[in-house]
């Protein structure tokens, strides 16, 4: 394609390459269309050598005329994946290995028979699903930041287009540049990296300062524990972060974009540089965009993958070339930033949301959500939860539905206990918050937050003590040191859970633990330090019996802190095997087979668990 030089020439191309994508959706074309998950996902199961495989086939079988293979971003349903999907019928296969793919081509391509056992069984009706809109999982979805993911090659600018990339920046650059923020504003697009500030007041911010050289930032350094809303974005549809980066940069008179992104990221960034490369070439990036006289630069820096790097000011010094710290504000980055020049920062979300908002108006993203959050919520669902994937709801959304209806519920029946929402900044929510809506306000008044979109579903089985410990050992590890609350009270936080789930501790220990987590929120420079407490304080709100129970009982009510635990044999259901004896690494287990009930040295056991997963009988206990 020549380079597209005007408007009348964007919508010439956006008009032919949406043409291109409604014959493959409808068929009109007279091809069969095979496209495959090219998320992170589905590729470390195979996806890319299914892919080949489909090539490879088709090519022996002469149906290159007749049926395209192609790869598109994340479906979202990740526990089901690697996905196949065949346009036009829309047939969805899950769970595709390599060995199906024959079948595949054999039944579905050249006989037009669906292949039944890779369709996706509804779990209540036991019902076998074909189309992708019909599985309950993305029933209640909404996609906006996720727009294009899973259904355009994000390799493949063409599709892009197809997809209405850059009518979006089309509309903003043919209106002053005030007009643009006042959109976003109205639109109550607000902050999806955590924070939940509103996007358009940042962008004012920004814009009112003095003309001169400013620069947008894109946070793609994504480093909560289970999250991948980021990345997945970045992998499924870059030019729309892209183009939303260019907005913003139109709208507060900024030149020039960074990308921040954290190296462990090598297929995101691979498709940024792709998408950015190929949109220099139609000349959509670089000097005098459609003949506006608006120009605009992308570039890219690698994080080295620190979780404060993720603070913005901490961000803006890794850019630099300096250690990743944070600065205090005020200034904000919007008045001084990257090199001390007016900047504003937006997470990858962020961003994926402008376009949307600039091609179908404000009115269509402000149908979404609640009064004072507007538009959708992607959240990365792990856990103990029976769907495990990426969703993207309307804010208003109870967390019942994001858990049972969506994430399809507990496995193996297990009751739900509780779900930790913003990763290590946020805090956990149990049963009674389950009806409670999903908005930034909401959360933070029930003692969690929204965070950038992590969602850990925890069932009976969890310990909420050890679940602290957990996101502790990890902020520990990512404390900057910069200010003593946070490299210190970290630190003592830590030992202080540890001598809670090795049996040590006093109640005084639990009051100081209380304590000194006020005093880090109080006093650290930044978020990620102010926030460090919360996974301790809110397990502490809605769980202080166990941390009881472990102090005073010397006792882990769920069986997971191990040097609280106590294995032992019941002498009516032994059956005298010695199996779990020949499995003790340790020779802690004492018998005679055939005659007398094995019984644990408890002074020996090292309570590795070998007995009680060798014991078919159920002998083994845990308390």
């Amino acid at each position: 394609m020549k380079k597209i030089k005007n408007f009348d020439e964007l919508n010439a191309a956006i008009a032919k390459c949406s043409k291109c994508m409604d014959a493959k959706f409808t068929g009109s074309d007279g091809k069969r269309h095979i496209v495959l998950c090219g998320g992170t996902g589905c590729l470390s199961s195979h996806s890319a050598e299914i892919k080949a495989e489909f090539e490879k086939i088709i090519s022996e079988k002469n149906l290159g005329d007749k049926v395209t293979v192609n790869q598109v971003g994340c479906f979202g349903f990740c526990s089901q994946g690697p996905f196949v999907k065949i346009y036009p019928e829309d047939t969805l296969y899950r769970m595709v290995k390599l060995e199906d793919v024959a079948d595949i081509v054999e039944h579905d391509i050249e006989k037009g028979e669906i292949v039944d056992r890779l369709l996706y069984v509804d779990p209540s009706t036991e019902a076998k699903i074909t189309k992708q809109d019909e599985i309950t999982f993305y029933k209640k979805q909404v996609r906006i930041a996720l727009h294009g993911c899973g259904s355009i090659n994000p390799e493949n600018i063409d599709e892009a287009l197809g997809a209405g990339a850059f009518k979006g920046l089309e509309n903003a650059l043919k209106m002053d540049r005030a007009d643009v923020i006042k959109n976003i504003l109205d639109s109550g697009l607000r902050g999806r990296g955590g924070g939940g500030f509103p996007t358009g007041r940042k962008w004012q911010f920004a814009y009112a300062q003095p003309d001169g050289e400013k620069y947008v930032v894109c946070n793609g350094d994504e480093g909560d524990p289970g999250a991948f809303m980021d990345r997945s974005i970045l992998e499924g549809n870059p030019l729309a972060v892209i183009e939303g980066m260019m907005i913003a940069g139109y709208a507060i008179g900024a030149q020039n974009g960074y990308f921040y992104v954290r190296a462990e990221y090598p297929i995101a960034v691979n498709r940024l540089k792709i998408a950015i490369k190929q949109a220099e070439s139609l000349g959509l990036i670089g000097d005098n965009i459609l003949g506006t006289g608006f120009s605009f630069r992308v570039h890219i820096r690698l994080g080295a993958g620190a979780f404060v790097c993720g603070e913005e000011t901490a961000l803006l010094n890794s850019i630099e070339g300096q250690r990743g710290m944070p600065r205090p504000r005020p200034p904000f980055p919007a008045v001084k930033g990257l090199w001390q020049c007016p900047t504003i920062v937006n997470n990858v979300e962020t961003l994926a949301c402008v376009p949307y908002i600039m091609r179908e108006g404000v009115a269509a993203f402000a149908k979404h959500g609640t009064e004072k959050s507007k538009g959708t919520k992607v959240f990365a669902l792990g856990g103990k939860i029976n769907n495990v994937g990426l969703v993207e709801v309307p804010m208003g959304t109870t967390l019942r539905e994001l858990i049972y209806d969506i994430g399809g519920g507990i496995p193996h029946g297990k009751k739900f206990k509780a779900i930790q929402t913003g990763g290590p900044s946020g805090g956990c929510l149990t049963e009674a918050d389950l009806d409670a809506e999903i908005d930034f306000d909401n959360l933070v008044a029930k003692g969690s937050m929204m965070g950038s979109g992590g969602a850990i579903v925890m069932d009976e089985d969890n310990c909420m003590v050890d679940v602290a410990k957990f996101y502790m050992e990890f902020i520990y590890d990512e404390s900057c040191g910069k200010c003593s609350p946070c490299r210190i009270g970290t630190k003592r936080m830590l030992e202080l859970l540890n001598k809670i789930v090795n049996g040590k501790a006093t109640m005084e220990d639990l009051d100081a633990l209380e304590k000194l987590a006020a005093n880090v929120r109080s006093n650290s420079l930044c978020a990620l330090g102010q926030t460090a407490p919360n996974p301790i304080l809110s397990t502490l709100a809605h769980f202080r019996d166990e941390y009881v129970a472990h102090i005073v009982d010397k006792r882990c009510p769920a069986h997971v802190c191990k040097n609280l635990m106590v294995y032992s044999i019941d002498p009516e259901k032994c059956r005298k095997c010695s199996l779990c004896s020949k499995k003790c690494p340790v020779d802690a287990i004492h018998g005679v087979v055939g005659k007398e009930p094995y019984v644990i040295d408890t002074k020996k056991c090292i309570k590795c668990g070998m007995c009680m997963a060798s014991c078919k009988f159920g002998a083994v206990e845990k308390k």
